[in-house]
This record gives structure tokens, sequence and C-alpha cells, in this order.
């Protein structure tokens, strides 16, 4: 019998050594390996769950606008047709929307009846009797004007039969400057009376002489966004100067303030006015101011017609005190704007119209625009979202039946808007 190989007993135990320490840095080395591929999951895993809890949270708000308002019904007046699309689009998918073109008056507010809120637009009537029937017979709790003014609403009314009212506080401000600017560059170059001219085939050039703005002053009368932004196209684009008054006044404004009106009337080439309506600013700008600006200046409003003595302003312009006038807005524009009257006969227009839109009308250096300053597809967009959100926000506080606590994460965004009362 041979004896034992102690060669071959050494290399086979040292080749199982060899084996076991491999098989442990290999079940090392796959450990590893697991606890970096898991690491790596958990890595792609840390957004994807950021992204379903953002989802999660979209999801919560869809159902809580959805849980909120499937009950709430809306009606709309005044709807024109080119705002109708822009307002579906906002409002269809959260609210039981009904759209009437009609205007809202005495006349017409039991159309109302039933609902739980109503849109209204600028020259929507808003008077008490108003209030009290959508209170008392129609059941309306709620009232979101497409506009930023509420002059035409009886705000103590609606504080007494408990009527929330919202309004769209700020919309493209700039598009009804540059719409001031525009009915500056049209009264100063003549161009709607060339234009008029060019297509009977008259092609003469007299009567159409202008001045250049370089140098001359404008005088702006409230320094809102709106003021401040026809202040920066005179002064930027246009090297003119300008003057400002208003009550508070602002760092932002390019111009020189002056310590009263009569300072701006008496030094100013083209006057804008930019101020609300109320007790104080009605007939801003009569007999008296009038008197006080430069012989042939050019008068422009684009904010609320009431801030002109309209007959006051007629007479200054047959007198040649007032060089011309372009306004955008008319103190009795409810009964013509927004209206086409483009068929009736003379006699029949004037069942509709006054005697002063007449006589504006008639003079070559009036330029009235329907109240379309501010426009643009911009600021239509931007008052459709502010009524979806000013209403959810109306939804929300009277949703009393909800659990607060189950919706803290299905909050809208409404910092954009005011509540009127």
């Amino acid at each position: 019998m041979k004896p034992p190989n102690r060669d071959n007993n050494n290399t086979k135990q040292l080749c199982c050594k060899i084996s076991r320490k491999a098989t442990v840095k290999n079940k090392m080395r796959a450990h590893k390996l697991l606890l970096s591929q898991q690491q790596r999951t958990l890595l792609r895993l840390k957004p994807q769950r950021s992204e379903n809890r953002r989802r999660s949270r979209a999801s919560n708000e869809r159902c809580y606008a959805s849980s909120v308002t499937k009950k709430l019904k809306v009606v709309v007046f005044s709807t024109h047709d080119y705002e109708r699309e822009i307002l579906e689009n906002q409002l269809n998918s959260h609210f039981d929307v009904t759209f009437l073109k009609p205007r809202l008056t005495i006349e017409t507010v039991d159309l109302a009846h039933g609902y739980d809120a109503m849109c209204c637009f600028v020259n929507d009537d808003l008077s008490a009797d108003v209030i009290e029937r959508l209170s008392e017979k129609c059941g309306v709790k709620m009232i979101a004007l497409r506009c930023a003014g509420f002059d035409k609403v009886d705000v103590d009314c609606c504080k007494k039969f408990g009527v929330l009212v919202y309004r769209v506080p700020m919309y493209d401000p700039l598009s009804i400057a540059e719409h001031a600017m525009a009915l500056i560059l049209a009264l100063n170059r003549k161009l709607m009376i060339s234009h008029s001219r060019v297509k009977s085939g008259n092609f003469t050039l007299d009567g159409l002489v202008g001045f250049s703005m370089r140098g001359k002053t404008l005088g702006v009368i409230g320094t809102g966004k709106i003021g401040r932004g026809l202040a920066n196209i005179c002064a930027n684009g246009f090297g003119m100067s300008v003057l400002g008054y208003d009550l508070k006044q602002k760092r932002e404004f390019v111009g020189q303030y002056c310590d009263d009106v009569e300072t701006v009337l008496k030094n100013s080439d083209i006057i804008s006015l930019h101020l609300p309506l109320n007790e104080h600013t009605k007939h801003f700008i009569a007999e008296k101011e009038i008197d006080s600006m430069k012989r042939g200046a050019m008068l422009i409003n684009t904010s609320r017609g009431g801030l002109l003595n309209i007959k006051d302003v007629i007479c200054g312009l047959r007198l040649g005190k007032l060089g011309s006038l372009g306004i955008d807005v008319y103190e009795s524009e409810e009964k013509i704007f927004f209206k086409d009257f483009s068929n009736l006969t003379v006699e029949e227009k004037m069942l509709y119209w006054d005697d002063t839109m007449a006589q504006l009308s008639s003079l070559p250096q009036v330029l009235v625009t329907p109240h379309q300053a501010f426009l643009t597809h911009e600021a239509l967009t931007e008052i459709a979202e502010c009524t979806k959100q000013n209403i959810l926000e109306f939804a929300r506080e009277n949703a009393e039946e909800l659990d607060d606590a189950e919706n803290d994460d299905a909050r809208t965004d409404v910092s954009n808007t005011t509540r009127v009362c």
C-alpha cells in the first residue's frame, strides 16, 4: 500500500481554503452589489415618491374642487362672444354654469333664480333694488365681478343682505396704458380723418397737421399702474416730459409730482385721467378745470365716464379751449356700449342714444372707443382665471358640510383675489 501523498493533501487543503475565501469574498462582493443596487433603487424612488405626492396633492385639489363645487350653480350675465370660450375653459370644469347675453337689470334679475353665484360685467346694474331681489327672491349669495371697478355696486346693500362681492383687482394694466397711447397718437396725427378720406378717394393733406410728441408735456392724474405705464411709454418712448398728481405718490413714477391738480392742468399739452369713480372724483373735469388747461390741450379718459362733466367738455371743444378728446368710457355707456345699432335708422338710433353721444360723434376732434382698452387676450385670460379662483374661494368658505381636516392639502391659491364686501 502506497503511503499517503502529503503534498496532494496539502494542495487540496490549500485549494479548499482558497475556495472558501473566494466564496466569502464573492458573497461580500455580491452583498455590496446588492446594497449598491438597493441604494440606487432608493435614490430613484425618492423623486418618484415626491412626484407621487405632488400628483396626489393635485388629485386632492381636483377632488376637493369637485366635491365643493359639484352643486354650485353659476349664472353669467352680459356674456360676449369674444370672451365666452375663455370663460368656458376656466369655469365649466368646476361649476354648473349658465351663460346669458342680457345685461343684468331689474327686468332681467329673475333669470338668476335658483343660482348660488352670479358673474357680472362692468355695466351690469347692481343697485339696491337689484341686490335685494337677488338675495330675497333669487337666492344668490355671491357676485363675481369680471372687472376691477365696482362703482355700479351698492356695497352697503350687499352687506345688509349678506351678499359677498368679489372683483378682479388687476388684469394686464399696461394694455389700458397702451390703448391710451393709441388714442393720443390717433388724435394727434388725425388718423381717423385721414382713414375716412382715403376710403372716399380723398388723398389731400389739408387739415391733417399734427405736432411732434418730443418735448411736449403729459399730465397724468392718478399714478397707479396704468398711469405709471402711460408715463413710461411717453417719457421713454417719445421723449416727453411728464407731470403727475396723486394723493399717494409712488417712487416708481418716472415724472415729476405736482402739489395740486391745477399745476398739472396749466402745464400739460396732453392730460390723461386714471382715477376711480367715487363721490370725490365724479365730474372731476368740469368747466373750472377746462378753463385752467392750456388752450388746445388734449384730454384722454380711459378710466370711468363719470370723471367728466361731458356737457362742459363738449362746450370746451366747441369753443376751442380743448383741442381734442379721446375717451374709452362714457357716463351713460350702459345704454349704448356693447350693443350693435348699425342696422338701425337714425331715428331708431336716437331712441337708444342720447343727445350727448350724438354730439360727440359729430365732432371731428373726438375719438370714442367702446370700452375696449382692456380687450387683449392676456387680460381676458387673467380675468377668467381670477373669476374662477374667486368663486372657488366662495365655495370653500360656504362648504360647511366638508371636514376641513381632510382637505388641508387641497387649498386653491386665491392670492390674486379681492373681496369688495
